[in-house]
């Protein structure tokens, strides 16, 4: 007899990258935080082992028709509960950082209508920065936001990948850290964060072309008066030392380097493989 709808077996999600320490035990969550990084059509996953400081778990995901809740229920340990902690970031332009004296709960709609219209299926939700006094104020899926309220509950914190990304370079630099240019490109995107002493600069911009990427690049130097012949730029993100993009952006930029990952937390070994410059606003979530 042919399987009836509720009997059939759930399709697995398609993985691009799938590495876990051997130590890794989702069936006991409380031990872990998990860290979900969501774009058009990725997610990003981490857990890191809460007591060991170390992340146990990276992987990667082509997310299809219905989302993260539909790759959820067929993942053996996205839906579960009783995570120490569950933070899920955003991509996208639909944000805006405001200096935290100028902000007032209840203003996010009002703030987020100069950059962004939205649409009947987003919320708008924000994020403070406490340590840059900073609050940052985002669109993101509501959908996908009511699923990690209702899977997660309280552990469930919705935030804007510029607040992970940010999070991570003012843990990175240090407070003696130069003025500096950093870019993180992403699925289609890519976001740009000038920091010196306060943050400078950070926006998302539209990128399909290795002559995008440069072009930005070069608009932002030059509008905060930075020379592409003498400053530095750091890079994370999907970039490769042998891809087309990295090439031209040298030959722009001359002291261009990519960067590393989050210090004063371990890797497993089964994280050797990756690049050491990807996955960086993923891994800074563990600072937000």
């Amino acid at each position: 007899m042919p399987a009836s709808a509720s009997s059939a077996p759930t399709a697995a999600p398609t993985s691009l990258l799938r590495l876990r320490d051997e130590t890794f035990d989702p069936a006991n969550p409380a031990a872990y935080n998990l860290y979900l990084l969501a774009g058009p059509t990725r997610l990003y996953l981490a857990a890191v082992d809460v007591e060991r400081q170390k992340f146990v778990a990276l992987e990667e995901y082509i997310l299809g028709a219905g989302g993260v809740p539909t790759l959820a229920a067929q993942h053996d340990f996205l839906a579960l509960r009783g995570w120490n902690a569950v933070r899920l970031a955003v991509t996208g332009r639909a944000f805006t950082l405001l200096p935290a004296s100028l902000f007032r709960p209840g203003d996010e709609a009002a703030a987020l209508r100069l950059h962004h219209t939205p649409t009947p299926a987003e919320t708008i939700r924000h994020t403070t920065h406490p340590g840059q006094e900073l609050v940052n104020v985002f669109a993101a899926d509501a959908a996908l936001a009511n699923w990690l309220v209702a899977t997660h509950g309280a552990t469930g914190r919705l935030l804007h990948h510029t607040s992970a990304l940010l999070a991570g370079l003012v843990h990175q630099r240090g407070a003696a850290a130069p003025r500096r240019l950093y870019l993180n490109p992403g699925q289609q995107e890519l976001t740009l964060v000038v920091l010196g002493q306060h943050l400078e600069y950070c926006n998302v911009f539209p990128c399909s072309t290795a002559e995008d990427v440069v072009y930005y690049t070069i608009l932002v130097m030059q509008e905060l008066g930075l020379d592409p012949d003498q400053d530095d730029v750091t890079v994370w993100g999907e970039f490769t030392p042998d891809s087309a993009v990295f090439s031209l952006l040298r030959t722009y930029v001359r002291n261009v380097k990519f960067g590393a990952r989050p210090g004063n937390v371990q890797y497993s070994y089964r994280l050797n493989d990756v690049f050491e410059y990807r996955y960086f606003d993923l891994f800074s979530l563990h600072f937000a």
